[in-house]
């Protein structure tokens, strides 16, 4: 199919869509008005509310991903849709669509990997202080592990180049997956940026997908996954040292029983301390094999991203 080009950059519109059919419309439109040479792809997950024929109205192409779930519907976009830049944002109308050329100008002309909107709303329905908390939580987890650069990891408004999309892998299923493109950029290390953009609530008909505990838990799972499988040596590093000191602290007392005595009579503190010490040094080993093998893997994702140029002009 061919592409439209905006400003002589190809530009696609990617929008995840599972029963907004208030707004589905509306967000076509807008960014049809905001971005007049992008193509608008609405990425369909089973609505069963007439998402897809609003969607067709308002002149979006329409594809369908069965396998439900936002990560598995960003799967199935970033595989199908070419483009030199990718826009993705929700399908609920909550994002301002009249950032979107500023959020493209950016990515394009500091040849940029990601640009994402930071949320800006002192609309209390549209930005919900549960939700502001667990933004900053698990936004602080992030930085405390893979380094600090966003300040909103769970944006759903993101610009992406194609050596970005390309080169992600997209292994979770569900809401996880803002968190997964963030730590895809701070592993690659990547160009990124962010911009500040208005934050609107949902207009009157629309409900929201996400649920603040079980989601907020998902991600949270989805953090540590990415932690284990990104930096296996510093995740075993600290179970080596947790079990080291437990050992060492039912040790020390039976090795100065010892001096004092000449004799052992803590038998089941020592082999617990045994245990301990045993635990801490496979922690360690195992740690270190599978540093290797994510350093492989990384390897493979760094070559993946080189082989693709950066966004530019034509």
């Amino acid at each position: 199919m061919e592409r439209i080009r905006n400003d002589n950059t190809d530009v696609a519109v990617l929008v995840p869509c599972y029963n907004e059919a208030a707004t589905i419309a509306r967000v076509v439109s807008d960014f049809r008005a905001a971005l007049p040479g992008a193509t608008i792809c609405v990425f369909d997950n089973n609505s069963t509310d007439g998402s897809v024929a609003r969607a067709r109205d308002a002149g979006a192409e329409v594809w369908f991903e069965r396998r439900q779930g936002k990560g598995s519907v960003v799967r199935r976009m970033f595989a199908e849709i070419e483009a030199d830049v990718y826009l993705m944002v929700d399908g609920d109308a909550t994002y301002d669509a009249a950032s979107a050329p500023l959020m493209v100008e950016t990515l394009v002309s500091q040849s940029l990997d990601m640009v994402v909107a930071r949320r800006i709303s002192d609309d209390r329905a549209a930005y919900r202080s549960g939700h502001r908390t667990g933004n900053r939580l698990l936004t602080g987890a992030v930085a405390w592990i893979f380094g600090r650069q966003m300040t909103d990891i769970l944006s759903g408004y993101r610009a992406m180049s194609r050596r970005f999309v390309k080169s992600f892998p997209a292994m979770t299923e569900h809401f996880g997956i803002e968190t997964e493109l963030t730590v895809h950029a701070l592993q690659l290390r990547m160009p990124v940026q962010e911009v500040e953009t208005p934050y609107y609530a949902r207009p009157e008909g629309s409900d929201s997908k996400l649920h603040t505990w079980s989601d907020g838990f998902y991600i949270l799972g989805t953090i540590l996954r990415l932690f284990v499988l990104e930096r296996p040596l510093q995740f075993f590093l600290i179970f080596a040292g947790l079990f080291f000191l437990a050992a060492t602290a039912l040790f020390v007392p039976v090795l100065l029983e010892y001096f004092a005595t000449g004799q052992v009579l803590k038998f089941p503190s020592l082999i617990v301390a045994v245990g301990g010490y045993t635990l801490a040094v496979l922690c360690l080993v195992i740690g270190t094999l599978l540093y290797t093998t994510a350093t492989g893997r990384l390897e493979a994702k760094r070559f993946r991203y080189l082989e693709i140029p950066p966004p530019e002009r034509k």
